[in-house]
């Protein structure tokens, strides 16, 4: 943990997967001062109309980042995260930044285990990085 886990619409070329995968755990650890070793990259292809969300009244393909991660970040710092993520996932997938939507769940640390990384990962605090 964390785990990112992109719901996309359609279907990418691995290259381009990849190296969205890449700039993902880039700016979140960066943005979230971890090692990037704990990052967790998913992207589901639902295929065409495998992803919906009513706009305007009618239900409109979209695309939904979940993130997994530690609790106790403060809000700020997770909105700065979802707008870097939200960026990243429109230069490299080009997706429209209004259709895609990103949520967090927050975990302590005893519920994400990395067995090279010696088990448990730790708490947040804010002195990390």
């Amino acid at each position: 943990m964390p785990y990112l886990q992109l719901d996309v619409n359609g279907r990418y070329p691995v290259d381009q997967k990849k190296a969205l995968a890449r700039k993902l755990c880039n700016s979140y650890a960066a943005l979230m001062k971890v090692d990037i070793r704990r990052i967790s990259i998913a992207i589901r292809e639902c295929g065409d109309g495998g992803v919906w969300r009513t706009i305007a009244g009618e239900p409109t393909p979209v695309s939904v980042l979940m993130c997994d991660i530690r609790k106790g970040r403060p809000p700020e710092l997770r909105m700065e995260l979802a707008k870097q993520l939200i960026n990243d996932c429109v230069e490299v997938l080009g997706l429209r930044e209004d259709r895609l939507n990103v949520e967090f769940t927050q975990h302590t640390g005893d519920e994400m285990y990395h067995p090279t990384l010696g088990g448990y990962s730790p708490e947040w605090s804010a002195d990390e990085g």
